[in-house]
């Protein structure tokens, strides 16, 4: 099997919108929106004016099979750059055959073209794949911070 990882185009929204359609069932979340809805909040937060991530795609067979989603963030090691890694994924027909580490590989060398110091991401407790890929890749896990996240989806704008 031949793989390429490549920069996600706009014409890679449908692709994208079903592979994270997939990482969300695989964490348990039903479906809020239409795929119609999904394709356009994918559409806008990638491809739009101000976009808010990137994403590499693994390309097997002529199709995407995986994903990397990141984004750069400032500042880490004084006035330095990171990448964050926000999701990784690769549908479960074509996982342990090399695309994650493939991704991981291409990850670190667009932040090496960014000017990035460091790469950064976050595994979920109850996701011991995960972890034990990350492990296997020789990253070691940090546990001096906590992650803290609140949910905005449902609320009204208070300020007045």
């Amino acid at each position: 099997m031949t793989v390429t990882i490549r920069p996600a185009a706009v014409e890679d929204t449908a692709a994208i919108t079903e592979l994270i359609a997939e990482l969300n069932a695989f964490y348990g979340d039903a479906p809020q929106d239409s795929s119609a809805v999904q394709s356009q909040q994918v559409r806008l937060a990638l491809f739009g004016e101000s976009p808010a991530a990137s994403v590499l795609l693994a390309i097997s067979d002529g199709r995407p099979v995986a994903l990397a989603s990141y984004s750069i963030l400032w500042p880490a090691v004084g006035f330095t750059t990171s990448l964050y890694l926000k999701e990784l994924y690769v549908a479960e027909a074509y996982r342990r055959q090399g695309i994650g580490k493939a991704l991981m590989t291409a990850l670190r060398k667009e932040a090496l073209q960014r000017g990035c110091s460091r790469v950064e991401w976050t595994a979920d407790e109850d996701n011991p794949g995960a972890i034990r890929f990350y492990e296997t890749i020789g990253t070691k896990s940090r546990t001096a911070k906590i992650f803290y996240r609140e949910n905005l989806a449902h609320q009204t704008d208070q300020a007045g």
